[in-house]
């Protein structure tokens, strides 16, 4: 992070410490914008004010937790994901689910025994409205950290470079962290789109 950033980030979060409605303001007027638009990438933009609003005051309760690791915006942009995801869950009463059963099957001679997955992002059927809503409903069911980095990597469009700086990991614990998330997704989009998924880019 750039020392002038940094210097700006420290700045708001101070201000916001301060309970200084200025900041608050800032705060808002400077992140407002990207944080909705993530949350229309996840909820819809009928549901993104609502998602936004509540991201903000988890933000306002949790900014003595800011530890100044990252910029700003990262923390807050994990904050609008882990809550646009939590309000799909909430909408679709679904669980969340462990990494670990649904990683792939072997047999005793190493064979796996789930199907192969290709596919899902071809573009007749990436961009059909059903796959996008069932790709979300099912990421909503993952762990924060596989959440995370699946909305960075595959929706946001960060490279595994970038993926990992924002997360604060190396690029070797992005890559592995990407593919399990990314495994547990076709595990759980195989019942609605067969054994032809893919969840990569």
């Amino acid at each position: 992070m750039a020392p002038q950033e940094r210097t700006e980030d420290e700045m708001l979060v101070a201000g916001l410490r301060a309970n200084d409605p200025n900041a608050f303001r800032r705060l808002i007027s400077t992140h407002g914008g990207r944080m909705r638009a993530t949350a229309i990438s996840i909820v819809g933009e009928s549901d993104a004010n609502d998602c936004v609003q509540e991201a903000f005051l988890a933000a306002f309760r949790k900014i003595d937790t800011f530890q100044g690791n990252s910029q700003l915006a990262t923390w807050l942009h994990r904050i609008v994901v882990n809550t646009a995801l939590m309000h799909r869950r909430k909408r679709t009463r679904q669980a969340e689910v462990s990494l670990d059963e649904l990683a792939p099957i072997f047999d005793a001679t190493g064979c796996r025994l789930e199907p192969t997955y290709s596919a899902l992002h071809e573009p007749d059927l990436a961009e059909r409205a059903e796959v996008r809503q069932a790709v979300l409903d099912a990421l909503s069911q993952l762990p924060e950290d596989a959440r995370n980095i699946f909305i960075l990597r595959d929706v946001e469009g960060l490279s595994t470079d970038q993926t990992a700086e924002t997360l604060g990991i190396t690029t070797g614990a992005a890559k592995v962290r990407l593919h399990r998330a990314r495994a547990a997704l076709k595990r759980l989009l195989e019942p609605a789109f067969g054994a032809n998924t893919e969840v990569s880019s």
